[in-house]
């Protein structure tokens, strides 16, 4: 049986992934461009991929595959229509990342509120020692204390957040699914959660009814002073309207983990956004605590044995 790993570089070397020993045959590559995934998985029984996209084509030409083992939650890189017609399994790994996540979130978060990365470049560059006062204040520092947190997602990650939001003594508000006719016991209408929410993040995948569900429209909803969190998926806010809603001083700030392109080119919206210093975006790197990465490993190590078991 023989196991090809599409993008074995986007985890670290530290990371233990031992796939089964009644796999007799493990191909890694450290990353693999779309013209080159046919080829590389067209004899292979199982494939692992983080991120790399398997396509109709591509799936269609391997005849022995059995398995698809995503390593990560989400599964839109993996047409799972083709799969499903070649009778292939996809699988994919989740809660992995119950902590790594909501404490990249309120990372982000507090270096928002607080004016962090402000603060820290100016005491680089010397200016401490220069303040006429054993302090200087120049830019607004504000508590999470008593504020609203509007949560978008239910999830195991949301109610994680929910969770740190209440320690730090902020009021939590979970919204509604967007044009919901009824709305759950627990959850506010989507619409009216945007407008009362001081800080709002994002924590439900990203679907055909999530695609853009923040724009303009959510935008011009939403108080000036409020905090945008996306650290979920590329593609739940329009970054073009994200990036109007700065210009025009709509909101207070935001914190993006995912853009809808990854890597994110020079020429992408939110890289436009980076000069803001009220807007911070770190590479998708919230899923990546050391912890989190071995969690992922183990749990889909687990599943791909179960997996084997099935058809030895």
């Amino acid at each position: 049986m023989k196991a090809v790993f599409l993008d074995r570089g986007s985890f670290p070397d530290s990371i233990d992934i031992e796939l089964p020993t009644l796999i007799t045959e493990v191909v890694e590559y450290q990353n693999t461009q779309s013209e080159q995934v046919a080829e590389r998985i067209k004899d292979a029984d199982i494939v692992l991929t983080n991120k790399v996209v398997l396509n109709e084509e591509s799936i269609a030409k391997a005849t022995s595959l059995k398995l698809v083992q995503v390593m990560a939650t989400g599964i839109n890189n993996v047409d799972t229509a083709a799969c499903k017609k070649q009778g292939i399994t996809v699988q994919n790994v989740a809660g992995y990342s119950i902590n790594s996540v909501p404490e990249h979130t309120f990372s982000m978060l507090l270096a928002l509120k607080r004016n962090l990365i402000s603060y820290i470049e100016d005491v680089k560059s010397g200016k401490w020692s220069s303040s006429e006062h054993f302090c200087f204040l120049d830019y607004p520092i504000q508590d999470l204390h008593s504020t609203n947190m509007v949560i978008v997602g239910g999830g195991s990650l949301g109610k994680k957040v929910a969770e740190i939001s209440k320690a730090f003594g902020m009021k939590v508000t979970f919204a509604e699914r967007k044009g919901a006719k009824d709305i759950r016991i627990g959850y506010t209408n989507f619409e009216s959660a945007l407008k009362m929410a001081d800080v709002i993040s994002v924590n439900c995948p990203l679907t055909e009814d999530t695609k853009n569900l923040i724009g303009d429209a959510e935008f011009a909803l939403m108080k000036p002073n409020a905090l945008l969190l996306n650290i979920s998926r590329g593609g739940i806010v329009d970054e073009n309207a994200l990036l109007k809603a700065f210009e025009k001083q709509a909101i207070a700030g935001a914190a993006f983990d995912v853009s809808t392109q990854e890597p994110m080119p020079l020429d992408h919206p939110l890289h436009q956004l980076s000069k803001y210093p009220n807007f911070l975006l770190t590479p998708h790197i919230a899923w990546a605590s050391n912890e989190a990465m071995q969690k992922l490993a183990d749990i889909a190590l687990q599943k791909i044995t179960a997996f084997v078991d099935t058809i030895e």
